[in-house]
């Protein structure tokens, strides 16, 4: 792949990783498959490591409190089979429940979800495992293993969050990173070719993207600097580019073209993903085998806020808003004379928006700008370098905390505290004509947070995406869901992330 030929928009390392692998041949492309298992390799051995320290730390810190008595000390030899019976026991668990799989763009919250719910099984078989081994007698006691099963949690999470910090710098200077062909020149493969861009830490080096002849480009397509061929040399590409990942985004092509393309590379050590085009907003919860009448059919979308999901989530609002409205009235008490400090005018700033069902209600805000922000613009939506905020109101939102008077509106119930966020009726009313399905997002209550922010899509981003993730989380709605948008909120709030 020459110089001339690279995709534009490819970051510079990620576009030279891509040169030096294709033109140089095999050694370079050993070299990267050896970085990869190193990575991998590394994963493993800080997850036995962190595991290992967890039981050690355990036994020494009960005893050491008196947790376990000093006579009823183990034997050296069958600690030590228990200890790596637990060391197996979550490695085995880690590897068939996938956590040893590539984990491109998994934030932080659900990372440390996956670990405790790993971990716990992984103790359950190890204490399984060491009854069978050891005779019947549980070793070690009840203290040990709790207190290792905390010690794990916390050390295979930390272990990890560190690996992935660090394998993202190396993917990013396209160390060990996949390369990712992109068959379709439309609205989807434009979208997926630019994320991968954006997002070089994710572990994916894009290589361009293939036109497929007779595919509708109904929507904006990609640079035609980006194309590298056609589907008709789909294998032979695959093979020049040395192609780990090909992600099919077709739109109007019939399945069986799809089904077609996938044969073409079934020889070759390619990973296919298929972006949905008619069910591009159809995920693993949401599509299942279930029955009518007897009759199998298969769900596509579901709802799930209905009846008494209703009433669990309002009554989740209530608390969560009264006890945030009590704890913080000191903290937001502070906030309220900083502004009034800082700049003239009122402490909130109050401003109509599009709620449930379409209907028009106040929202709360910590005033951050100049009351008259927007005497010469006119309504426009905020940009990371926007000049108006104040020196308070910047500080504000880079921890989002102009948004805490909308716990208010969440008590009065017209909002939630998880939900699409609410816009103001001028943008609604251009939305509506350009964004498909974009008013099916008001179905629910708004939000303070919701499934697109917490995946970098706040402030000036792309609506059309915004409204995918939105409808998501309408469809699938369930109180795991709100606890892991709260968690990753939260976490992007501390770290200051994507807030402006």
């Amino acid at each position: 792949m020459s110089k001339s030929t690279l995709p534009v928009g490819v970051p510079a390392t990620a576009a030279a990783a891509v040169e030096e692998l294709t033109e140089s041949g095999g050694v370079e492309l050993t070299r990267h498959r050896r970085a990869t298992v190193a990575v991998l390799g590394a994963q493993v051995a800080l997850d036995a490591c962190a595991v290992l320290v967890a039981f050690v730390g355990a036994a020494l810190l009960a005893r050491s409190i008196g947790l376990v008595p000093a006579g009823s000390a183990e034997t050296p030899g069958r600690a030590a089979i228990s200890l790596g019976v637990a060391v197996a026991a979550d490695l085995g668990v880690f590897t068939l429940r996938g956590f040893y799989r590539p984990q491109h763009g998994v934030s932080r919250a659900e990372t440390v979800y996956r670990v405790g719910a790993n971990v716990s099984i992984g103790l359950v078989v190890a204490i399984a495992a060491s009854t069978v081994i050891l005779g019947g007698e549980v070793v070690p006691s009840r203290a040990i293993l709790v207190l290792g099963w905390l010690l794990a949690v916390v050390l295979v999470g930390v272990g990890r969050l560190t690996h992935a910090a660090l394998a993202g710098q190396l993917r990013a200077s396209g160390v060990a990173a996949e390369r990712v062909m992109i068959v379709g020149t439309g609205r989807a493969a434009a979208a997926i070719y630019d994320r991968v861009c954006r997002t070089p830490e994710a572990g994916y080096t894009p290589v361009g993207c293939l036109a497929h002849p007779g595919a509708g480009t109904a929507f904006p397509a990609v640079s035609g600097d980006v194309v590298c061929g056609t589907t008709d040399r789909l294998a032979e590409l695959v093979r020049q580019y040395a192609v780990d990942e090909l992600v099919i985004a077709l739109e109007e092509v019939p399945p069986a073209e799809i089904l077609a393309l996938t044969h073409r590379v079934r020889d070759l050590p390619v990973g296919v993903t298929v972006y949905p085009d008619v069910f591009r907003l159809i995920t693993n919860d949401g599509l299942g085998v279930t029955d009518l009448a007897g009759i199998p059919v298969v769900t596509v979308r579901a709802i799930g806020l209905r009846g008494g999901s209703r009433a669990v989530k309002r009554a989740v609002d209530v608390l969560v808003s009264s006890v945030l409205l009590v704890t913080l009235a000191p903290l937001m008490a502070l906030l309220g004379l900083l502004i009034k400090l800082d700049s003239p005018g009122p402490i909130l700033f109050i401003q109509e928006r599009v709620g449930y069902d379409g209907g028009l209600f106040n929202l709360y805000k910590f005033r951050s700008m100049p009351v008259d922000a927007e005497a010469e613009t006119g309504p426009v939506r905020t940009t990371p370098d926007d000049p108006r905020p104040t020196r308070v109101g910047r500080l504000m939102r880079r921890y989002s905390l102009d948004e805490l008077p909308q716990f208010i509106n969440v008590f009065r119930g017209q909002m939630s505290v998880v939900g699409p966020r609410p816009e103001r009726p001028y943008f609604v009313e251009q939305f509506r004509q350009t964004i498909p399905c974009y008013m099916a997002r008001h179905r629910e209550r708004s939000g303070i947070t919701g499934w697109a922010q917490v995946n970098g899509l706040r402030g000036d981003t792309s609506i059309a995406e915004r409204t995918e993730y939105d409808l998501y989380y309408v469809e699938n709605w369930s109180l795991l869901l709100d606890a892991r948008i709260m968690a990753r909120t939260l976490a992007q709030i501390i770290g200051g992330e994507n807030a402006y």
